[in-house]
Order: C-alpha cells, then structure tokens, then sequence
C-alpha cells in the first residue's frame, strides 16, 4: 500500500497574500502542494512564472497556478491564479508556505543525554540520541533532532533547527534563527602545526627556493584555544567544518549562509549577508567582508583580505587582497576584465601557432622562433 504523504493546504488568497501578489479568480480554491506545470492537476499549484513554462501549464488539469506579472491567466482555462512580479523571490515564499516542518515534537526525548547544568528554552524539541553537554543553553523553540552532539558551555540563540549527525564543539556561541544541515562540524580544532626549527615551507617563502639544508619536518600541534561565534540568521550547509580560533573565535556575521562541504580555517573573520557555496575553503586568518559571494570551489589564501561586495567566480583562486566592488576570476585571481583579456589571448595561441609555421616554410634557412 502506498503510503500517504503529509499535505498543506492554502487558499489563492492566502498565498497571494504571503507573496504580496495579486490574487485574480476564485480566490477561495484550496490547493495543497505546488507542482511543475505539466505535472499539475486539480488540487495542485502550478509554477509557472516565466512564459517559457506556458506550453506545460496549457497541457495540463491545473486549476490554478502562480503566472508572471501581466499573464492572461484565464487563456489558460484555470479557475484562480497568483500574479507575481520577480518569480524566484515568489517560489522563496511559496516553498516556505509549503514546507513540512520536522516531526518532533516539543519536549525531550527519553533517549537524550542532556547534562543536568543545561538549559533548555521554553518550546525546545530535542531528539533521540541527542548528546547535551554542561553548561549549555538551548533558546526557546529550538528544534535539534537526532544523533546531535553539542559540548560544553554552548550558547545557542532562540528558533534553531539543528539537523541530524551536527556536531557542535565546546564554548560555540550562536545566535537566532540558526539553521545547520546534516553533518556539519561547527568548532574542531583549526589545522595549526609547527616544527623546531625552519622548515622548508619556509624557507621557500623567504627565499623563494629549496635547499634541502632545511630541518626535516616533526611537525607540533598548536592548540586550539579560541572557538567559534556566529550571528543571527546563519545557515551551515551538511558536511561544511568549521574550525575554532587558536586564540580568538572564528566568526561568522549575520545573515551569512554557507553551503555543503565548505571548510571555514581557523581564525577566519567573515562579514555579514555573505554567500559561500559548495567546496569553498577559506585557509586560516583571511578576512571576509560583508556581501561577498564566493562560487563553487574558491579557495582563499591565509591571511588574505577579501572585501566587502566582492564576487569570485567559481574555481578562483584568491592569493592575493581583493578590493571591495570587484568580482574576480581564474587562478590566480584578478579582476574579471583583465581575466578575460588574458583567455582571449589564449584562445589565439593556436591561431598565432599556425601563423609562426607557415613564416617559417616561407623562410627555411633563418631562424624566426626569437
């Protein structure tokens, strides 16, 4: 037997209401989950907020469908539709109408191990196998479902959702209305180590070459003795490793989302509404500013400066300070003009290649390479 999924239901005006979009037809029809347009029949919600998506919403049994701003909607033979004006803001607000919270309910599970010195908000919902250690405070209404370990003296901001397998090291602070994918590590120690004497590392970077007179490598641990803080309205994505200060914290700022397997070194400062996606490392100590938005794969240097309103494109590679309102690109990264310019160039080496042949059979006996 098929098993029968969990719906919400809203009516058009509701929706419209959520969307601030106009709400046109019988605006009283309930629809309980939004759907592609041509996989969209009665009772379903069609996006269709773009006219590229017209053909599959004609094709279909919808009776009602969230259309571009000056649609004829009633063309399409629907019963009620929702006029938007930017469709990917619009489909933020619908999947948040549509979501289906997790099924925990408030209180704590007979199978958590919650120290006795913790704190734990009016409304929490804490799952089974959930590990709590001393001195923690969880806010009010946050959610933390299973297989969550959180270490001492952590402070966690009211409305958290803290999903499956999240490890949290001790003395983390984190504010409200903080989301963290499954799997993420928020506070490991930061991947500090140094040998007695100078290395080869070094004296490469003083030098500028290898000798081999260098002192093998016995590399030492420096402790982590920093950790991590984060603002409001923060989002870890699964499997991203965040590691604490080695004196100070490691910060995130407000608003800041990071996406599946980002790795965030030590010290790193990271400004506020900042967007870092998947496979993004920032080595130990760089700064980050406000706003900045670094594609898939980045890598930033240690003790580099990014500014605020930066944009690297994906893969660059950031060795270098970057200034602020510049979007960068390549390896090393520099300013996406001069970026281009030089792959330009590169795109004609062939072309100069066939060139320089045909001089040289005109001219066999000299010698034209330079």
């Amino acid at each position: 037997m098929e098993k029968k999924v969990s719906l919400v239901s809203h009516s058009i005006a509701d929706i419209a209401a959520q969307l601030g979009g106009q709400a046109v037809g019988q605006t009283d029809l309930i629809v309980t989950r939004p759907r592609e347009p041509a996989a969209a029949g009665p009772g379903d919600l069609a996006l269709a907020m773009d006219p590229k998506f017209a053909a599959g919403l004609a094709q279909s049994r919808a009776e009602a469908a969230v259309l571009w701003a000056d649609a004829d909607w009633q063309s399409f033979g629907l019963k009620a539709a929702i006029l938007v004006g930017r469709s990917r803001y619009a489909m933020s607000g619908i999947t948040t109408l549509f979501d289906l919270p997790p099924g925990l309910a408030p209180g704590i599970h007979s199978m958590a191990v919650i120290d006795p010195s913790a704190e734990i908000g009016d409304g929490a919902a804490i799952g089974p196998f959930v590990a709590i250690g001393a001195n923690v405070r969880i806010g009010a209404g946050v959610r933390i479902l299973s297989h969550v370990s959180i270490a001492e003296d952590v402070i966690i901001g009211e409305h958290a959702l803290i999903h499956a397998g999240v490890r949290i090291g001790a003395r983390v602070r984190i504010g409200d209305r903080f989301i963290a994918q499954p799997g993420c590590v928020i506070g490991s120690d930061g991947f500090s180590f140094v040998t007695p004497e100078p290395n080869a590392v070094e004296e490469m970077k003083r030098t500028g070459r290898i000798t081999g007179e260098t002192a093998a490598p016995e590399w030492t641990r420096i402790n982590s003795l920093g950790a991590v803080r984060i603002g409001d309205d923060v989002e870890i994505g699964a499997n991203a490793a965040i590691d604490r200060g080695t004196v100070s914290d490691t910060k995130i700022g407000n608003g800041t989302k990071l996406d599946n397997l980002v790795h965030i070194g030590h010290n790193v400062q990271i400004g506020e509404t900042t967007l870092i996606c998947g496979q993004v490392g920032i080595a130990g100590s760089a700064v980050i500013g406000d706003r900045v938005v670094l594609a898939g794969q980045v890598g930033v240097a240690d003790h580099v400066t990014v500014g605020s309103d930066v944009i690297a494109g994906a893969q660059a590679g950031i060795a270098n300070n970057v200034k602020p309102e510049t979007m960068v690109m390549g390896y090393p990264a520099q300013p996406r003009e001069q970026f281009m310019r030089g792959l330009k160039s590169i795109r004609r080496v062939p072309m100069l290649s066939e060139r320089l042949a045909a001089v040289e059979k005109r001219v066999p006996n000299e010698d034209v390479s330079g």
